[in-house]
């Protein structure tokens, strides 16, 4: 569903909207990463056109998850290479949770990679990943839609995406299904609290596609698009 994000990034590049500071949960994390990185929506968009499941999951055979997200650190490193978040072009913070205690971990230093991982680990799924002694978790537990964060990085004006707002959960047919579904209905519930900051909330219609066909790339980013171009006209009225 991130592809989404993609097309987001692409109608801002069309308004001209300049991005001072951004910040990412989950999957958000990933693009954001590599946007603070320079790369534009159109780089994104072939990174992400390319990507299928066995390329960023591998079978965990130690552990706390079923498999693990290493192979997307690695996706990382081979696209903006071996950086640390504080050399970010545009300012950069990464959400996570701790899951020994539950608090919001907001990484704003070391290892982009390594940060991406921890956000987007999906307990139960993937392995969590150790930072600074602390085992992180996927950021959306805490706050899936970071606009506290980057209020708190200096931003005066905030542009804010949920992903989830518009989203259709699909009968289980695994494992995996019930814990992504389940995931994405608890994050569902607390985003609305976590959005009423926002100066534009961003919710692209994703209730026609499923959560995990790598297949819908294109189609999620046309719809990102879609949404977000629709939205932005406010700002000019």
């Amino acid at each position: 569903m991130g592809a989404a994000h993609v097309g987001v990034l692409q109608a801002l590049e069309e308004k001209d909207i300049n991005i001072s500071y951004i910040a990412g949960t989950s999957i958000g994390a990933f693009v954001a990463a590599f946007y603070a990185f320079s790369k534009k929506s159109v780089d994104i968009q072939e990174i992400a056109s390319k990507l299928k499941w066995m390329d960023i999951s591998g079978i965990a055979f130690k552990g706390n998850g079923l498999l693990s997200n290493e192979k997307l650190g690695e996706l990382i490193d081979e696209y903006i290479g071996d950086k640390n978040i504080e050399d970010a072009d545009i300012p950069l913070a990464i959400i996570a949770t701790d899951i020994s205690t539950g608090e919001k971990v907001v990484l704003k230093k070391g290892s982009v990679a390594q940060a991406v991982m921890a956000s987007t680990c999906i307990p139960g799924i993937f392995n969590p990943v150790e930072i600074d002694e602390k085992l992180l978790v996927d950021g959306g537990i805490v706050e899936n839609v970071p606009i506290d964060t980057v209020k708190d990085m200096g931003a005066d004006h905030v542009i804010g995406v949920d992903l989830n707002a518009k989203n259709s959960f699909g009968r289980p047919e695994n494992i995996i299904d019930v814990i992504v579904n389940s995931f994405h209905f608890m994050m569902k519930a607390a985003v609305k609290f976590q959005t009423k900051d926002a100066d534009l909330l961003i919710t692209p219609d994703l209730s026609s596609f499923n959560m995990i066909d790598t297949d819908q790339v294109e189609g999620l980013i046309k719809q990102g698009y879609k949404d977000a171009r629709e939205m932005l006209k406010k700002i000019d009225n």
